[in-house]
């Protein structure tokens, strides 16, 4: 597997750029909070699956669902997804996730 990086400064910052490149009306979308990381995992060749691309800040998120609004770039956590102008992040929390730790690897080891 090969992975692309790209970091922001908070977990607002990735909110907006996932809100901005979901298609409408797909206002759900997932989040992980593992091993002191918020991020995502895009894969970049759905046909092969060998790129992917891991937009992260470091932190951690309860794992719950957050309603995210655009606007003020400012998220809370709800118990349901209610409002169609809103956008919604269902936070992650898995015991392992092998892709994620084969990304945190070659990220650790790039940083340092």
């Amino acid at each position: 597997m090969n992975f692309e990086f790209e970091e922001f400064s908070s977990p607002e910052d990735i909110f907006v750029y996932m809100a901005t490149m979901a298609p409408p009306m797909k206002n759900m979308m997932p989040v992980n909070s593992y091993k002191g990381y918020i991020f995502a995992i895009i894969p970049l060749s759905p046909t092969t699956g060998n790129i992917y691309l891991m937009i992260y800040t470091k932190g951690k998120l309860d794992g719950k669902l957050l309603e995210f609004d655009m606007n003020t770039k400012k998220y809370k956590s709800v118990e349901s997804a209610e409002r169609a102008d809103k956008n919604y992040f269902v936070v992650l929390t898995p015991k392992k996730n092998t892709i994620a730790d084969a990304a945190i690897k070659e990220l650790e080891t790039s940083s340092t």
